[in-house]
């Protein structure tokens, strides 16, 4: 991953853990490290946090124009999120995450939407692909062969979350496995690719 890329995590990971001594203050600090180090190990330079509370993430205008405003700043040809129309999600913020973003693809090319962004400066912002990961409708493959033991590593480093899935390293070798099989590969990352004119 280039050092240009920049993750956003939309919420503050203070509720996603079975522990009941963990208080959530607590959690939000080790959550944040350990995306620090995972985009560390990518080799990702900076990582965008929003302070929204876990299972609160609600789709609005205020929160769209908050990712409308980063997507302009950062002017990404390519953006990744959730697939909020996958069948059957039940976390929420998954599903508020994804429509958030596609909704903010949208005001962010067209300089009428939030024009106030428009006089500060930012430019309107055309993302061209839009790839939607943890769908269950895939269409488009990566071949992830070369990368997968730093995908391992990476997620390695979210030990508050990984410590909750035993063998979990099998886990997601077997899922990547799964989803090469159908296009000839070792390992691959399947996505719902958008192409957006």
């Amino acid at each position: 991953m280039r050092r240009d890329h920049c993750p956003l995590v939309l919420t503050r990971g203070d509720k996603g853990t079975q522990d009941p001594s963990m208080a959530g203050d607590e959690l939000v600090q080790i959550r944040q490290e350990e995306q620090l180090q995972a985009a560390s190990e990518l080799g990702v330079g900076k990582v965008v946090f929003l302070a929204n509370g876990d299972g609160e993430l609600e789709v609005n205008l205020e929160r769209r124009k908050i990712l409308t405003r980063i997507i302009r700043e950062h002017q990404p040809e390519v953006l990744i999120t959730h697939d909020p129309w996958m069948r059957y999600q039940l976390h929420p913020d998954h599903r508020a995450s994804g429509t958030l973003a596609l909704d903010a693809v949208i005001s962010a090319r067209d300089p009428l939407y939030f024009p106030e962004q428009i006089k500060d400066g930012v430019k309107p912002c055309r993302v061209k692909r839009v790839f939607l990961f943890a769908s269950d409708q895939p269409d488009f493959w990566v071949d992830i062969g070369r990368t997968m033991e730093k995908k391992i590593a990476a997620l390695g480093k979210h030990q508050s979350q990984v410590i909750q899935w035993p063998k979990w390293e099998e886990w997601m070798r077997r899922r990547a496995q799964d989803a090469g099989a159908s296009q000839g590969l070792k390992y691959a990352e399947p996505f719902k690719r958008l192409i957006l004119r």
